[in-house]
């Protein structure tokens, strides 16, 4: 069973995009999206369109049109987005897996809050066709499971992979500053997963890297984006300028795509997210050679970082799921470790998972695989072997630090 959220065409209903202006101005679909049509004719039903952030344009679920999808996990929080809906039924188990579309991290991050696994593929592995675009040079579309077996499955349909055995990692690379960002003890993430490792695969293929470094050695166009001064005392500054390149393309590509109707329309805009998609609307035009180095450099630099079956170990979010309506200044501090974190796979289009931990502190936790470009059934593959020794050691680590 499916459902995806509201930024796929199906024939005969409107794509609503989040917004019931845009649902009221725009006709009803004439094809389905090729992704849909994909998981449809390998078996799955179709149950229902989902409830998503406005526009795609946040990382919360909150939508004050059409209401917030409750977090199965911890009610009070948010449910992540822009996928909100879409995780929340796979969360609540109201179905098997869900479609989402992953931009700049809307699914990766619902996938974190709700407890379930969220899988975003290389970028351009899956057709975008029928689906709204956000930012073309992100935009990808990914999906939700609680089953890595039915992750993996859905994962086989939409990318077109024949069934293949698993591959043992060559290296699994945990870059400890990015785990610096997070606020999680380290012994419910990493300590996890190195535990999981050893016990499968034994301890010799595990690597230590400061990510910050190399990136800032290996992408030299990100200079560009670096803040100046102590703006990022709080956050990794090659990272957090990774983040600024991805954020800017990304403003200027929605841009392109919407300012028209936005600036026709005039919509009604959520108050938390009308300023942000307006500071879109109205930015100057920029030259995106700069952008698309940043782009180039980064790729080729993790790709000779992890070879061929190298994995990169990440926080997927910084933290606890914020609390529903928390405060912007509190926020934007975590939005931007956030994005520092999220934008590896994003300017990179590296393919990423996240794999629930169980609970802290009655909050879910997770962990982030990525894996080069086009690996995607190597990690699929991968999440599968991984999947219950993981959540052995969870469960161990739950028990004892909570």
């Amino acid at each position: 069973m499916l459902k995806h959220g509201n930024r796929f065409d199906v024939d005969g209903y409107v794509t609503g995009f989040g917004n019931p202006d845009w649902k009221r101005t725009h006709s009803a679909a004439t094809l389905t999206a090729p992704a849909v049509l994909d998981v449809l004719e390998g078996g799955a039903t179709c149950v229902g369109k989902t409830i998503m952030d406005e526009m795609a344009y946040c990382i919360n679920g909150e939508n004050i049109h059409y209401g917030t999808p409750t977090n199965p996990c911890a009610p009070d929080r948010v449910p992540g987005g822009s996928s909100s809906g879409s995780a929340v039924a796979v969360g609540a188990g109201l179905v098997d897996f869900s479609l989402g579309s992953d931009t700049g991290g809307s699914v990766r991050v619902p996938a974190s809050y709700c407890g379930i696994l969220g899988f975003r593929p290389s970028h351009d592995a899956i057709s975008t066709s029928g689906v709204i675009p956000m930012a073309q040079s992100f935009d990808t579309v990914g999906w939700f499971a609680r089953d890595p077996a039915v992750l993996n499955r859905v994962g086989r349909v939409l990318l077109h992979l024949p069934n293949v055995n698993p591959v043992r990692p060559s290296q699994i690379f945990i870059p400890e500053d990015c785990f610096s960002l997070s606020s999680i003890p380290s012994a419910r993430t990493t300590g996890v997963l190195i535990k999981s490792i050893e016990k499968l695969f034994g301890g010799s293929i595990l690597k230590h890297v400061n990510l910050g470094d190399y990136v800032k050695e290996k992408v030299p166009s990100s200079h560009h984006f670096m803040a100046k001064g102590n703006d990022h005392a709080y956050n990794i500054p090659s990272l957090a300028a990774l983040s600024s390149s991805m954020r800017l393309l990304q403003r200027y590509e929605f841009k392109k795509n919407h300012a028209e109707w936005i600036t026709t329309v005039n919509p009604n805009l959520g108050p938390r997210l009308s300023e942000r998609i307006w500071d879109a609307v109205r930015s100057p035009e920029e030259n995106t050679g700069i952008y698309r180095s940043v782009q180039t450099e980064l790729r080729a630099a993790l790709t000779d970082l992890l070879k061929d079956e190298g994995i990169l170990v990440l926080p997927t979010v910084p933290g606890d799921p914020p609390k529903l309506q928390m405060d912007l200044a509190s926020l934007e501090v975590f939005r931007a470790r956030a994005f520092s974190l999220l934008s590896i796979a994003g300017v990179s289009g590296f393919c990423q998972v996240s794999i629930p931990l169980g609970m802290h502190n009655n909050l879910p936790v997770s962990i982030s695989l990525l894996a080069k470009h086009g690996s995607d059934a190597f990690l699929l593959n991968l999440v599968e072997v991984l999947y219950d020794t993981i959540q052995e050691e969870a469960g161990f680590a739950e028990k004892f630090t909570n």
